[in-house]
């Protein structure tokens, strides 16, 4: 699929989400930037977006209610005329060493039902359009790789391997109109705060000895968006960390 054109949904538009959003405007994408809490970060994408030629809107929406998704995808709908690509980045990323039934509800709504609904509604859409739809989620490496590895992470780890699982069972259901895959990011960017010596734990754990930054998430993307052949995969951005 060529995105130039298009409309694009994302949800969780913060950091990396911020750095994809630039990358689909530059190839001509138009975007409905979906947030919760970051409405800074998607007005400043939308902004920045508009300054490239594109068509921008922000809606604020929360991915655990199914409410306000069908009402952003019908939004997005009306204002840009179509759906052609989501891709569904809203994420919890937190420890939970002593998980409880409100950690475990809140992780795995916003990660995997969540994304289960907007891709659902959205799907709808998607197969209206001659050119079809494209469905991005957004795993992690670690369950991708079948290897939980860090204590305290259960609900985390569990919503994310979700995922996997969602990605394959959309791409058979939603065939031959909607191709959807799962981009599966490792160390990408230090998270705040980082000391020095857990940098270089994770630095010598990585076969490419770096961080791999936001752009590198925003390649992977753009390639399964233009991709015709590619479904039901999960691709690990990892510096081959998994190796190890």
């Amino acid at each position: 699929m060529d995105p130039k054109g298009k409309v694009a949904v994302l949800t969780g538009g913060a950091r990396i989400g911020q750095v994809v959003a630039h990358f689909l405007a530059l190839h001509g994408c138009n975007l409905a930037l979906i947030y919760r809490g970051s409405r800074d970060a998607a007005e400043a994408s939308a902004q920045a977006a508009t300054r490239e030629g594109v068509r921008a809107i922000t809606i604020r929406a929360d991915a655990t209610d199914e409410d306000q998704i069908v009402r952003a995808v019908q939004e997005t709908h009306r204002e840009l005329g179509g759906i052609h690509i989501l891709l569904n980045m809203a994420s919890i990323y937190l420890s939970t060493p002593e998980p409880k039934k409100a950690d475990w509800s809140n992780i795995i709504d916003t990660n995997t039902r969540g994304a289960f609904l907007f891709s659902i509604h959205s799907a709808q859409i998607m197969k209206m359009a001659e050119s079809g739809g494209r469905i991005v989620n957004f795993a992690d490496w670690l369950p991708a790789s079948g290897r939980p590895r860090y204590k305290g992470f259960v609900p985390y780890y569990t919503s994310k391997a979700a995922v996997v699982a969602l990605t394959q069972s959309l791409a058979l259901e939603m065939a031959p109109e909607v191709l959807v895959n799962a981009v599966a990011p490792g160390p990408i960017l230090m998270p705040p705060g980082l000391s020095p010596a857990e940098n270089d734990e994770v630095i010598d754990a990585t076969p490419l000895r770096r961080w791999g930054g936001a752009a590198e998430i925003a390649k992977t993307v753009l390639f399964l968006v233009e991709s015709d052949f590619v479904s039901g995969e999960c691709i690990r951005v990892d510096g081959g960390r998994h190796l190890y």
